[in-house]
């Protein structure tokens, strides 16, 4: 189990602190902190009136500043930034301080969204950007050298330095900041943002505290370090936060990340049990309803949330699934162009309508929609797939390698990924690279069990028989194995060849075996028929006995013995170049 922070042996002291940044985030319209911390707040148990903490500090100057603080909050409040901003001039209190360049910073976010829904299609890229970035870099860059920045004001600081693309002065006061003020969840969210790889994560000086053990858990489960991060959740669990919906609700996405659908669809039907009217990530839930292409609750999903709020962003996202999933691709790429102009930073989104445009054979929308999608996150291994997928069908298979590579390496343990880049090689000849992809993909567990079929062809395009006979082998155990048996179009493939390598090797049993195999498929029974009739003419011959390649598994017990596996080396593609 993942050790955490002694903190959390003092759950009361920890209920006190997200008591304390509750006030101190809400008194600075911080709603996004305000709502995390609330939820975890709420998970724990509620504190006697002795034990609450005192309201936070009050100072000369924030008395100074109350009634403009108070006035402008108001007008924050509404929406109304610049209204809010102007009655704040010359005050010199942190907290109005704050208001007043946050105000400045968000008034200039919503005139480029204004600006951006009004002028723009949502695939257009436009140069619409926040105007008063540079201005508040310079004020605010100044306040920094002469350190008077609190912890919420270096959190504004990196916000500005990130959008103006700045990005390792944006993370270095980011961790700043987090010094500073440990507990204001909004500064550790944009690191997870921020961090691209492991080594950079190590690399970071955090400060040690509890806060640190949500952060690492949230930043495991965007890395697809999904082991980490679920044993970081269950420990969290453990130590008293076992009703908090925050926690379910990540676990479940971690479950999605990982595709294992099952354990992902109970957790969100738990989380939709305890918090009904939650609309956050249930855009993640109706892409494993659509995954299990499960209609009617995909329906009634879309329609309860269109009951709660129909212009949420998460709202719009379902919305598209459900037309999706009823093949109505134009009317799902509308609900998607909807969530954008909601919120064009909506990843999930961009990477949706990507799929809506290859259903169209719009591959030039949907190459600009994944590139959409990895500008807001790069770690999106849906869009890099998305991208060469739609250069796949462009036909410009280096172009495809690359953003294939990029997924992979985004989802190693993937066996779409690899089957994917497999292909790509295939494709420019690039046998050998093509067979440790194939090989690799069946190790890591084969989703679509395609990887030793595509092997088994490509050891026949190399004319090593053996190899691919034990590929088929193989391949022919696990599908009778698991049940699939009318899903595998590549049975009748797999006996037809062995059928055929059997006969050549005198093997005249198991070649039979295979012929009537071939009969019960559309597609090989002449040749089944055919090979039958090969092998009753030569049964007076003497007979050879059969190898180690022997198929008594598919009518007998299974067992070990019946299945050779030839030993191969562990790929590594880190050599791999296209």
């Amino acid at each position: 189990m993942a050790a955490l922070s002694s903190e959390f042996g003092d759950l009361v002291e920890i209920k006190k602190q997200l008591t304390v940044i509750i006030a101190l985030c809400r008194e600075r319209g911080l709603v996004h902190s305000v709502k995390w911390a609330s939820e975890l707040a709420f998970a724990l148990d509620p504190l006697p009136m002795k034990e609450l903490p005192p309201p936070p500090p009050f100072t000369e100057e924030d008395s100074q500043d109350l009634d403009a603080y108070s006035l402008a909050k108001s007008f924050f409040d509404l929406k109304e930034y610049d209204r809010a901003a102007y009655f704040l001039r010359g005050c010199r209190s942190q907290k109005a301080y704050f208001l007043y360049m946050y105000s400045r910073y968000l008034s200039g976010e919503k005139k480029k969204d204004d600006e951006t829904v009004d002028s723009l299609g949502p695939l257009e890229k436009g140069q619409v950007k926040n105007e008063s970035l540079r201005e508040l870099r310079v004020e605010l860059s100044k306040k920094h050298k002469a350190r008077e920045l609190d912890g919420f004001g270096l959190y504004l600081y990196g916000v500005v330095l990130r959008k103006l693309d700045l990005l390792k002065e944006a993370i270095d006061v980011f961790v700043e900041a987090t010094h500073c003020l440990p507990l204001h969840w909004g500064s550790w969210l944009e690191l997870c943002n921020l961090i691209e790889n492991k080594e950079m994560l190590k690399s970071m000086s955090f400060p040690d505290t509890w806060m640190k053990d949500f952060f690492l858990a949230h930043i495991y489960t965007e890395m697809q370090m999904i082991e980490e991060a679920l044993q970081k959740y269950q420990s969290l669990i453990n130590v008293g936060f076992s009703k908090s919906t925050y926690i379910i609700s990540q676990i479940a996405v971690a479950y999605h990340n990982i595709r294992d659908i099952d354990k992902a669809l109970s957790m969100f039907n738990e989380l939709r049990e305890q918090d009904p009217y939650r609309i956050e990530n249930m855009d993640t839930f109706s892409n494993l309803l659509y995954v299990r292409t499960m209609k009617p609750e995909l329906s009634y999903l879309a329609h309860n949330l269109c009951d709660i709020d129909k212009y949420r962003v998460e709202t719009c996202c379902v919305i598209g699934n459900y037309y999706s999933l009823r093949s109505q691709h134009e009317k799902a790429a509308l609900y998607f162009q909807r969530a954008l102009k909601l919120n064009p930073r909506c990843l999930g989104a961009w990477t949706l309508m990507g799929h809506e445009y290859m259903e169209m054979k719009n591959t030039s929308a949907a190459i600009q929609a994944y590139r959409h999608a990895i500008e807001v996150n790069k770690r999106d291994y849906r869009a890099w797939y998305g991208l060469g997928q739609t250069y796949e069908i462009l036909k410009m298979p280096f172009y495809c390698l690359y953003y294939y590579r990029r997924a992979h390496q985004l989802r190693p343990n993937d066996s779409r990924m690899l089957v994917a880049l497999g292909e790509c090689y295939e494709k420019l000849s690039q046998l050998v690279e093509a067979t440790k992809c194939y090989w690799r993909a069946y190790s890591v567990g084969d989703v679509e069990r395609m990887a030793l079929v595509k092997l088994a062809k490509l050891h026949e395009q190399l004319n090593e028989s053996d190899q691919a006979a034990q590929c088929y082998v193989i391949y022919i155990k696990e599908i009778f194995e698991c049940g699939e048996l009318l899903e595998q179009v590549e049975l009748s493939t797999a006996f037809r060849y062995l059928g055929q390598y059997y006969f050549k090797n005198k093997q005249y049993d198991d070649a039979s075996i295979c012929a009537q195999r071939c009969c019960n498929y559309n597609d090989a029974r002449e040749e089944g028929k055919s090979l039958l009739r090969q092998i009753s003419q030569v049964r007076g011959q003497a007979e050879t006995p059969s190898s180690d390649l022997s198929l008594p598994f598919i009518f007998g017990p299974l067992s070990a013995k019946n299945t050779p596996v030839r030993r191969m080396s562990p790929l590594n593609l880190s050599s791999v170049t296209p």
